[in-house]
């Protein structure tokens, strides 16, 4: 696991890029906000988690698969992890922020990832 960086991962970066290519200006990994995001966009008060689904239990995803090793250690790390993404992600939207999730499985092919940051945008600016 200490291989696995936590922020400046390409997924990460080509959500930035498509970002700044439509002109949205942002931070990145504030430490200031809980979770520390990886985008914030203080103009349109909206916060930009870009979650591995392995890593943060997607739901109903093949990419969450646990490893059949050690399953009850994997089982208790994952739900660690969702227990403190929806903590993290309530005090957020306590405090107004208008909170983004993208799972790394709608942005691994190009096409998928278009349909996707077309879809961000609206959510930025509809404040959805």
């Amino acid at each position: 696991m200490s291989k696995i960086h936590g922020k400046e991962t390409k997924p990460e970066i080509l959500v930035r890029k498509s970002l700044f290519s439509k002109g949205f200006r942002y931070r990145i990994n504030d430490k200031r906000y809980p979770g520390k995001p990886d985008i914030i966009l203080p103009k349109y008060h909206t916060i930009i988690f870009i979650h591995g689904c392995f890593w943060h239990g997607h739901e109903n995803c093949k990419a969450s698969k646990l490893p059949e090793t050690n399953k009850d250690f994997w089982k208790k790390k994952i739900s660690d992890n969702t227990v403190r993404d929806r903590k993290n992600i309530g005090k957020l939207r306590d405090d107004g922020w208008n909170v983004i999730i993208i799972w790394l499985c709608e942005i691994k092919n190009n096409s998928d990832r278009e349909k996707r940051m077309g879809r961000l945008i609206s959510e930025i600016t509809d404040g959805k």
